[in-house]
């Protein structure tokens, strides 16, 4: 009798003790795309990728132009024009067509690469500025990535402003 009055015993002292660990358990929740969207050093990487890739991106538009109007050309003129020119015409618009799906799929493949580059800096920096604001807030646990997270427990407008301060 006295055995399981001792393990009884042991047994609640086991669970309060866990329940006051659990309360003492400190985490915090980020929101990765938010700090994506929203920081001043991810919207400077966006602008820097949308000038270092606008001139391609405009050669692009003025192939798009010409063919449309090769296109409008031939729908237009296709039957009064001679069969040798409409052929000629119509080989001009499927090598620009073909340009163009090359020209998109390369500036495609480029854009990503760049933004992995940049994004990978930001997601670097905004690492430190969470393990700082764990380290200095006393957090257990921060988590990037989660199914749900109350506000109560959302750091990210405190990532954000580290970030931005820097």
């Amino acid at each position: 009798m006295k055995k399981i009055v001792l393990s009884v015993l042991a047994l609640s002292l086991i669970q309060t003790a866990t329940l006051v660990q659990a309360a003492e358990l400190k985490i915090g929740y980020v929101n990765t795309e938010r700090v994506f969207r929203e920081a001043s050093p991810a919207q400077k990487a966006q602008k820097k990728l949308e000038k270092e890739f606008a001139s391609r991106d405009q050669e692009l538009m003025k192939l798009i132009k010409q063919a449309k109007e090769i296109q409008a050309g031939l729908e237009r003129d296709g039957v009064t024009v001679a069969e040798s020119e409409r052929r000629n015409r119509e080989r001009e618009l499927a090598n620009l067509n073909r340009d163009i799906q090359r020209s998109q799929r390369e500036l495609r493949e480029d854009l990503n690469l760049r933004r992995n580059e940049e994004l990978s800096a930001v997601q670097e920096r905004a690492n430190k500025a969470i393990i700082a604001i764990a380290e200095s807030e006393k957090f257990d646990l921060i988590l990037q990535e989660a199914v749900f997270a109350s506000t109560r427990i959302d750091v990210t407008d405190k990532v954000i402003k580290a970030l931005s301060d820097k």
